[in-house]
C-alpha cells in the first residue's frame, strides 16, 4: 500500500463526506477509493470512518488522524519541492477562508493565478468568524482585527477601509449624523463578525470613539448588511469593496466622513511555517500582492 496516497484519499473523503465525491476529485473509481481507505484502516488497525448506506462520519480516531495526515502530506510535498529546485511545479489544492468582501475582491483576481499555475486549484470559504484551521484542513485564513490564537502564525498584510453609509431614502426624513454621538438615535444594521453587535468604533484621525448602538438588524454576513442598507433599512458600516461603487453611483451616501470607522489590520493566519507546501507559499504571495494593489488596503494611513 502507498501510505501517502492512502492518506491523501482519506483526507479527500473526510473533506467531501463522500466516497463518490472524493473519487471524482481524485479521478479514481469509488471502489478504488473505498479500498484505499480500508487498507489504511487495516494498516493503522483502527476504524477512521463510520459507514452507513446513506452517510459517512469520522470516528474519534479519524478526527485525530486529520492533522497528523496533513503534516505527513505537507512534509512529502516539501521534499518534492526542494528536490525539484527552482523548476518545481505548483500543484494541489489550497483551501482559503476569508470574509465575504475580501473574498469577492480576491475572486475577481484569481484567474491570473490559476492561469499561471495550471496544476493549482483553490477552494474559497467565505467565513465571517475564525475557523478551526487544522481540524477543517484549511491552509490559510484571512482574519480582521486582533488574532487571539497564539498557536497560529500571523502575518499582517493590509488594513481595512470602511464607510458609514445609508441609502438616500433613509436620510430623507432623518437628520444626517455629524458626529459619532449622533449615530445612537438611528436605525442601525450591524455586521456582527462574531461580536455582540452592540458598538461601533470611529476615528477622528487621533482618537478612537466607541459608541453603543441598539441595532434593528444584526447579520453575520456583510453582503446581507449591504443589501439591507441599499433597501433603506438604516445606517451600516460597509467595506469599501461593497460600498464604494454604490457611493459613486449615488445609491448610498458616505455619512459622517470626518469620523470614518476605525481601521482594522488584515491578518493572514496559518498553522505553521514548517514544511509549507509550494502551493500554499504561492497563494500567500498572491494574496500579499493582491492586497498591495489596492491603495485603500495597502496603507495604514
Amino acid at each position: 500500500m502507498d501510505i501517502v496516497c492512502a492518506l491523501r484519499t482519506f483526507l479527500r473523503v473526510a473533506e467531501t463526506g463522500s466516497f463518490s465525491a472524493a473519487a471524482v476529485d481524485l479521478n479514481l473509481t469509488q471502489p478504488a477509493v473505498s479500498r484505499q481507505v480500508s487498507a489504511l484502516e487495516a494498516y493503522l488497525n483502527t476504524r477512521l470512518l463510520h459507514r452507513t448506506t446513506s452517510a459517512l462520519a469520522l470516528t474519534a480516531e479519524g478526527e485525530h488522524m486529520i492533522p497528523l495526515a496533513l503534516k505527513v502530506i505537507e512534509a512529502v510535498d516539501a521534499l518534492g519541492e526542494n528536490s525539484g529546485a527552482e523548476g518545481a511545479m505548483v500543484s494541489g489544492k489550497v483551501r482559503l477562508s476569508l470574509p465575504s468582501p475580501l473574498g469577492l475582491y480576491v475572486s475577481d483576481r484569481l484567474q491570473s493565478l490559476l492561469e499561471s499555475h495550471p496544476g493549482l486549484a483553490v477552494e474559497l470559504l467565505f467565513r465571517e468568524e475564525p475557523s478551526d484551521l487544522v481540524g477543517e484542513g484549511i491552509d490559510l485564513e484571512v482574519r480582521l482585527g486582533t488574532v487571539a490564537d497564539s498557536s497560529l502564525i500571523c502575518r499582517r498584510i493590509g488594513w481595512t477601509t470602511a464607510f458609514l453609509v445609508a441609502a438616500p431614502g433613509y436620510l430623507q426624513t432623518r437628520l444626517t449624523p455629524k458626529t459619532p454621538e449622533d449615530v445612537a438615535g438611528h436605525a442601525c444594521i450591524c455586521y456582527s463578525r462574531g461580536g455582540d453587535g452592540r458598538s461601533w468604533s470611529f476615528s477622528n484621525g487621533a482618537d478612537e470613539i466607541s459608541v453603543r448602538i441598539a441595532p434593528r438588524l444584526i447579520a453575520n454576513n456583510s453582503v446581507a448588511v449591504h443589501r439591507a442598507a441599499l433597501s433603506g433599512a438604516g445606517l451600516a458600516i460597509l467595506s469599501h469593496h461593497l460600498a464604494g461603487p454604490d457611493i459613486e453611483a449615488g445609491r448610498l451616501i458616505n455619512v459622517m466622513p470626518d469620523f470614518p470607522p476605525t481601521r482594522l489590520p488584515i491578518n493572514l493566519v496559518y498553522p505553521s511555517r514548517r514544511s509549507m507546501p509550494l502551493r500554499v507559499r504561492t497563494a500567500i504571495d498572491f494574496l500579499v500582492e493582491a492586497i498591495g494593489e489596492d491603495p485603500l488596503m495597502a496603507s495604514s494611513q
